[in-house]
């Protein structure tokens, strides 16, 4: 199988049978998971086409929602940072088990409250944590954990979302690890103007990349 051929199935992640999508290029060199925003799922058409360009440079993707559908019913569990990271603990925990998953390197890609949840996890779990990324995300929601995180991380800022820009620098403060904060011009919150989720992808897959394929070297 080809990087160009990705293997796209449809699965439950956990006890709680958590519906995800799992993309699986040929000549895979990692796995990154996301972790959506409030209100979203594992339908998010950003996250999806964020997904597919990722498969395109040989790095496996899973989707999942984060809550079941009863969970979801009650906004406290949708910005319950510790429950969120646990799930995604619980993700990459699941990802292990799958035999073409198993020993690849692992990323987490967080949008808005789910960049809280993907730096918590990389906090505490720094050995199955190896990149991240944040996109529009609000990762001062980490709080305490921020300067816990080891791994290298990458926060993306649309460039006329003022409060979460101010929220990302404040973040960016506390953080110990190896970082960067771009700022993509034009954009509001959601990157939904023409070409700046295009620019987002292309930090994201960069960064991916780069950390993936040296940590891929360290193991």
């Amino acid at each position: 199988m080809s990087i160009s051929s990705i293997e796209k199935r449809y699965i439950t992640v956990g006890s709680r049978e958590l519906e995800g999508i799992l993309r699986v290029p040929g000549n895979v060199i990692g796995l990154v998971v996301f972790a959506h925003g409030a209100g979203s799922s594992r339908l998010s058409s950003r996250n999806n086409f964020v997904a597919e360009r990722l498969g395109e440079k040989g790095i496996a993707t899973l989707l999942f929602d984060l809550l079941t559908e009863e969970e979801a019913l009650d906004r406290t569990n949708v910005f319950d940072i510790p429950l969120l990271s646990e799930r995604m603990i619980e993700a990459i925990k699941w990802a292990r088990t799958e035999p073409e998953l198993t020993s690849l390197p692992v990323g987490l890609f967080g949008s808005s409250t789910g960049a809280a949840a993907a730096l918590v996890a990389a906090a505490r779990a720094p050995e199955d944590v190896d990149v991240v990324v944040s996109r529009g995300g609000r990762p001062d929601l980490a709080g305490e954990e921020l300067p816990k995180v080891q791994a290298p991380t990458l926060l993306i800022v649309g460039g006329r979302d003022g409060v979460v820009i101010k929220l990302n620098e404040s973040a960016a403060n506390s953080l110990r690890c190896e970082m960067r904060m771009e700022i993509v011009p034009g954009a509001t919150h959601l990157f939904e103007e023409p070409g700046t989720l295009d620019q987002v992808v292309d930090l994201a897959v960069d960064w991916f990349e780069t950390h993936l394929r040296a940590a891929s070297k360290e193991q």
